[in-house]
């Protein structure tokens, strides 16, 4: 497993909690709380561009 710093959690209507973490070479982890050995990666970039565009409404057809 890769050496992740990890953040606190965000929880919304305190259930769905998720962990956003980084680690040394610059990659961004996101993983569901309490299951951070199971995780996705990609770039900060990446990561970046994902929430920007959750914020922005552009995942909304998914709820």
């Amino acid at each position: 497993m890769p050496d992740i710093t990890w953040e606190d959690l965000f929880c919304a209507e305190s259930s769905n909690c998720f962990r956003i973490g980084t680690d040394p070479e610059g990659n961004a982890y996101i993983a569901v709380a309490g299951q951070e050995d199971t995780y996705l990666t990609d770039t900060r970039e990446a990561l970046a561009t994902l929430i920007r565009d959750i914020k922005a409404g552009k995942a909304d057809h998914l709820l």
